[in-house]
């Protein structure tokens, strides 16, 4: 049994639906289907995500929503009225958004989180509804039916073990088409939580786990993932198998197909995961798979920059010889709830690399004032061009020479390389640049492994 994810963009229009059908209806082996809110038909279009944020925030502030709701029930509509589908068959759906506001919430953000996940709920009930008008068997299912269920904050929701225990048990017919929603889960007090980002994602890997799925096929608007970013090479190649460590490593740079932390239920559960194009369903995609017994066809795999990182450079004579020294440092990082990414270090010198979207410019300044008051370096520097190149591939781990392969090309750009570290698996090498050479670096490296 495979479960099927489609995307906002698979899922935006009727003809993308007739595609996601065509697809579903092909492989007897695709039984359980997860639902994304419809995304753009076009690029000056609205998410139907966005507008049901829109339609929270004008009954929050007390307005007359009914223009905003009647955009949403046209996105359904306009989908139904491509299938033919009567007009009384959606009488449920907009009932159901309409009455939205008739619900009682704890407070604002989970009225707020209880909109958002109805772009996929309604969608999934349309696709429903839709496949039974075809003459397929298919039965739409909540998460509350399902027992998935959540616990944190009601837009950042993390799926609970027992979900689990809960999907061991949910039966079904062999035969019929199971339709899930993605995106949210059921609090312990019965409330709709989302998940944060790459919410349908993370929905169809806990699926794929729950139900012991051979495969999870995550269906998106790609042919596959690429050994670097098609913006910055051209025509790059296409990853035809992959490992769950390589697409973490990977995505923690930029691959952007999805969010990597979504994958985490499926790897988990050892699933592997196909991403395919919706738009091109023939096409293989690329498979991600568990690294045991994982055998690699090239010494890179992938190359990959992610310009949104800045650093705080500290130099101390006898640093090393100062215990407590870090600590002390990531107390103040600490007090002020900032992560860090990484950490190198020499004798005298400590980089710290942290995610420049997580900080502001106060709280920087507050944070290098604390740290000179309270180590007293003989040299602080905040670095806010910063990017970090990941080049990662499972050959890379019993290969020699592979870092002299990485910088050669570098040196022959001059582009300079302010650090490297390479991680105790030995299959990514992280490379620092500064933003300007980030791009130049990229298609440095990948012409020396792929071109050549």
């Amino acid at each position: 049994m495979k479960v099927v994810k489609f995307g906002g963009s698979s899922l935006a229009n009727g003809e993308a639906f007739q595609n996601a059908i065509n697809i579903i209806t092909s492989d007897p082996q695709r039984r359980v289907i997860v639902t994304s809110a419809p995304g753009k038909r076009f690029a000056d279009d609205i998410k139907v995500t966005d507008l049901l944020i829109k339609y929270a925030q004008t009954v929050i502030a007390g307005q007359n929503p009914q223009e905003i709701v009647e955009q949403i029930l046209n996105r359904y509509q306009e989908i139904a009225a491509y299938f033919g589908l009567p007009a009384d068959k959606l009488i449920p759906l907009a009932e159901r958004l309409e009455g939205l506001p008739n619900h009682t919430y704890p407070n604002d953000n989970y009225l707020l989180a209880a909109f958002k996940a109805h772009g996929e709920r309604l969608n999934a009930q349309l696709m429903a509804i839709l496949l039974q008008h075809l003459g397929y068997e298919a039965r739409f299912v909540t998460p509350s039916e399902a027992g998935i269920i959540v616990t944190g904050t009601p837009n950042n929701a993390n799926v609970i073990p027992e979900t689990y225990a809960n999907l061991s048990h949910f039966t079904f017919n062999e035969n019929e088409l199971l339709i899930f929603p993605g995106f949210y889960g059921l609090t312990l007090a019965g409330h709709i939580a989302t998940f944060s980002r790459g919410g349908s994602d993370i929905t169809g890997a806990i699926l794929a786990r729950g139900l012991h799925a051979s495969t999870y096929e995550n269906f998106t608007d790609v042919d596959a993932i690429y050994s670097a970013n098609p913006q910055i090479v051209d025509h790059p190649q296409p990853i035809t198998t992959m490992t769950y460590r390589e697409m973490r490593e990977l995505s923690y740079a930029g691959f952007s197909v999805f969010h990597d932390e979504a994958l985490i239920p499926a790897i988990q559960g050892n699933i592997p995961i196909n991403v395919r194009n919706t738009n091109d369903p023939e096409k293989p995609g690329t498979m991600i798979v568990p690294d045991k017994d994982f055998q690699p066809s090239d010494i890179v795999t992938g190359v990959v920059s992610g310009k949104h990182f800045a650093a705080l450079y500290l130099h101390k004579y006898l640093l090393n010889k100062q215990a407590g020294f870090t600590l002390r440092i990531l107390e103040i990082l600490a007090k002020h709830n900032v992560s860090y990414e990484h950490m190198p270090s020499g004798i005298d010198d400590i980089t710290i690399i942290l995610d420049r979207n997580a900080i502001n410019d106060q709280l920087i300044d507050t944070i290098c004032n604390e740290i000179q008051e309270e180590i007293n370096p003989d040299r602080l520097e905040w670095i806010d061009n910063y990017a970090i190149t990941m080049v990662v591939g499972e050959g890379m781990r019993n290969r020699t020479g592979v870092i002299d392969d990485i910088l050669m090309p570098l040196a022959e750009k001059h582009i300079a390389v302010p650090m490297i570290n390479q991680g105790a698996s030995r299959i990514a090498i992280m490379i620092g640049t500064y933003n300007e050479d980030a791009d130049e670096a990229v298609r440095a490296i990948y012409h020396r492994f792929f071109a050549n």
